[in-house]
Formats: structure tokens, sequence, C-alpha cells
């Protein structure tokens, strides 16, 4: 297309192609500015209307010599390369994530090796909290080890618009809560639990280090011990002291069902799930472990591929006669009917003082455990809830870690916030409690708490290939759940 010095064009010479190209991205680009907001997405339109029409910037000029010749097919191919990375970036932040299925946590709703397209728009796309990282990675660089995102700028937490809320029972993908500080070297348990579980371990091997804490107050015994614990933790000859801290939308991501939606109280009374006082019927596909002894014969490998027992699964069962096995209710009863099965027994775990330390909300005042949990009340936004020394250990994550105020008790049992004393707090997100099918087999709400909104990814839709990590290659492709609908 020939041009003067002067800018002019003639736009006779524009072909109805070039024309169709500008007008449809001119189009998508409107869209996605009304989408977002965003007024300053306006100032890209010169560049569009540039690069269809008049091409004063010589925007393919790296491709050629200087001659004018072509740099050969790899200029071509790496124009491809950047084109579709730009593209895939977009496609990742606003409409559809992949995401692999990790842990048996969801069997058999869905199994370890599903590849998921979790939808951004059924719950509305969430901006980037950290605008400035590397596409289709969550927080490390394959090969290289590093940060696949820049800490700066950061951006407030938005969400535009999508096609609705979670809703009971939705299957969700979002941000691990606990996330937010890990050890490089051990992810599971979370960092605070870690903490716990050195500060205890410290305890436990000198006593003494305990005189003079008063251990009628939950709050400063975690305190103690967490503090305890971040010392063993962070001394530089400890394998763990390499710590990362994460923002919010590079935390490692995590599936689960949704069983608590905002304002909504739940309870679990020897496994049954209770919500606002109503016993719920679970999910299809919900396991529960139950105990199995046999007349004295070991159960082999068919035995565990026939119930559907993942090698994962297999580990924890034990060498027999009696197996602890994660099974569905019609798994179970097709199990009792065997003449090898002397008996079954669902597990139903109650209090102990181990779960002082490994289930929410850490404290001697909710002796609660993963089967008999709550009641426990779901926080919504905009809600007001009296607070107290006791019911503090409940809010102190909302409050400092999602909320991002200043917590702090005084020795005489006073909540000063953002240093205001207070008796009550009024919540700025709404919250959810999420739990995974293979409910004794799940790291979930009931160990670190509440999911905040700000932390949801997105809903699974459909497993688009899965792969079974217990067979060979070729053999591991599981053709049935091609395309399989998530529910």
């Amino acid at each position: 297309m020939s041009k003067n010095t002067k800018f002019n064009i003639d736009f006779s010479k524009v072909s109805w192609l070039q024309w169709t190209k500008f007008g449809v991205c001119a189009v998508i680009w409107t869209l996605l500015i009304i989408w977002t907001s965003n007024l300053w997405l306006l100032l890209g339109y010169p560049f569009i209307f540039d690069y269809f029409i008049t091409e004063f910037i010589k925007w393919g000029a790296w491709k050629r010599k200087a001659d004018g010749s072509s740099r050969g097919a790899w200029a071509e191919w790496l124009d491809a390369l950047v084109f579709a990375v730009v593209a895939i970036y977009f496609l990742n932040l606003f409409l559809f994530q992949n995401y692999q299925i990790p842990s048996s946590s969801l069997e058999k709703s869905l199994l370890v090796g599903d590849r998921l397209f979790v939808s951004k728009v059924s719950y509305g796309p969430r901006m980037p909290f950290t605008p400035l990282a590397f596409p289709m990675t969550q927080n490390t660089l394959p090969v290289l080890n590093c940060k696949s995102f820049v800490e700066w700028p950061k951006w407030d937490y938005r969400r535009l618009s999508g096609l609705g809320n979670v809703q009971l029972y939705d299957i969700v993908v979002f941000n691990f809560p606990a996330g937010d500080t890990v050890c490089i070297k051990r992810d599971n348990p979370d960092y605070y639990s870690i903490l716990l579980e050195n500060g205890v371990d410290y305890v436990n091997r000198n006593p003494a280090v305990a005189k003079g804490v008063d251990f009628s107050n939950s709050w400063k015994v975690n305190h103690f011990l967490m503090d305890l614990g971040r010392k063993q933790v962070l001394n530089p000859s400890n394998p763990l002291s390499e710590i990362a801290v994460r923002p919010v939308d590079v935390r490692d991501c995590y599936v689960k069902r949704c069983v608590g939606l905002p304002g909504d109280s739940i309870e679990i009374r020897h496994n049954d799930l209770y919500i606002n006082g109503i016993k719920q019927k679970q999910p299809e596909g919900v396991q529960f472990t139950y105990q199995v002894k046999t007349n004295g014969v070991l159960l082999n490998d068919k035995f565990f591929e026939t119930y559907g027992i993942s090698n994962a699964d297999r580990s924890s069962a034990g060498l027999g006669p009696v197996y602890t096995l994660p099974l569905t209710d019609e798994k179970a009863a097709q199990i009792a009917q065997l003449p090898i099965i002397v008996s079954m027994q669902k597990i139903d775990d109650s209090y102990s003082s181990f779960d002082r330390f490994t289930i929410f909300p850490h404290s001697e005042d909710y002796k609660w455990s993963r089967d008999n949990f709550g009641p426990l009340w779901i926080p919504k936004k905009g809600a007001t809830v009296s607070i107290d020394s006791v019911n503090i250990m409940l809010y102190q994550r909302i409050i400092e870690a999602y909320e991002h105020h200043t917590l702090e008790m005084k020795s005489n049992g006073a909540i000063f916030i953002d240093g205001k004393e207070s008796s009550t707090y009024t919540f700025e997100m709404d919250y959810y409690w999420m739990m995974g099918d293979n409910r004794h087999m799940s790291a979930d709400s009931r160990y670190w708490g509440f999911v905040p909104e700000d932390h949801v990814v997105g809903k699974p839709i459909v497993v688009w290939l899965s792969l079974d990590p217990d067979k060979g290659l070729f053999s591991d492709i599981r053709w049935e759940r091609f395309f399989k609908m998530v529910e």
C-alpha cells in the first residue's frame, strides 16, 4: 500500500478483507471495553485501525531484512507463536483455563488424571491481581524453577459479569486460601499447619518453654505455638526454611464441591451433612472410608481394580486381613455381600486431642472432628457478627489475611481491629465451604476454613482428556470419560 510522507492514505486502495478484519476486531474490542468497564482500553482503537488499515507503524518490519527481503520461515513461525501465546493468554484470562485433577479428593466424581476445561465466565472472570505473569503457568516457570509472575504492579480484586454465582453442590476451582505462604520443599500440609506442628513438637521436647502460657485461651496458645514453630521452620539449617509468598491469583489451584453458601449454617453429624438444620442427600459418587475385615483372605489387584480403588488409595489400605478402603455406598453394599468379608464399618471419628491442631478453627473451644463438625455459620458480605475471645478463632484469618485488617487481643481479652476496640465485625466478602467427595481422603475446608469469593477461579465444564496413572502407556486413556460433562 502506497503512502506519502504526509501520512495521507488512499482509502480506495484498502481491500474489503482489511475492512472486514478491522470491523471484527473493533467489535470484539468494544465488547471487551463494555465488559471490563475499562475506558483506558479506548486507547487501543488507533492501534487497531493502524494495524489493519493505515499501517503507519511498520508492524511486520522486523520480519524483513534491510533490503526488504524476508528473514525466512523462522520469522513467520515466531510471529505465529507470539500471536498464539497472546491469544491463549487472553482466552485463559477471560474464558477458559485447563486444570488437571492431581489427587483423589473428588473421587468418584472426578478422577486422578482427568483434564478439565474450567469456565471462567460461569461465575465471571476475575481480573488478575498480578497482571504481568507468564501465560499458562500457575506460579513457577518449568525448567527454570523461578517465579512466573512479577509482583508489581498489583491490582485490587474485581470480577467481571458472568453467567451466575456459585450454587450449592457446584464443583469449583479456586486458589488455595492457605497458600499465601508455602514451604517450597513441602506444600502439604499448608504452611500454617506446619508451623503449628513444629511448635507442638518443640514444646513436647522442651516442656519448660510453655511455663506461664495461658492454655485456656486458644488465641494465645496458637500464637505461642506458631511463633515457636516459625523459629524452627525459618532456621537456615531447616530444609523447610525456603518459603515463597504468593498473591491470590498465582496460588495453587484446588478443586472441591461447594457444600455451603454465604449465610448458610452447616454441620456434619456422623458423616451426614446438614445445611440450615436439614439433612442433605449425598451427591452421587461420594465416598467414605470403611474398615473392612476379611476371613483371612488377602485382597489382590483384581479386587482393587474391580471396585475402583486406585493405587494411591491402596497404599493406605493396609496389608490385611483388616483394610481401610474408600468406597461409595453402592460399592460398600456390594463388598459386604462377598463371602470373604467378616465385617464392615464406616469410619466415624469423634474429637481427639490431635484434632485441636488439624481441624478448623484449631481451637480447644471447638471440639470438632472431620466426621462430626459444627454447627458453623458461613460469613456473608455485609453481615455483622459479635466477636469475642472465643469465636475470634473462626474469623481471625478472614479479618487479617483475606480482608487485610490488623487484629490484636489484649491481655484482658479485648479485641482491637485496626487499632480500635471492637465487639463486632462486618464482612466485606462472601465466603464458601468446600469439601471433597472422597470425604476421608480430602484436605478441604474442614482443615483450613472458608474460601473467600476473590479466590474463586471458575467452574469445571467438561473432561476433555482422562489418563489413568495406574495404567501403562497407551493403555492409560479412559476413553469413556472423553468429553464427559462435569455435573
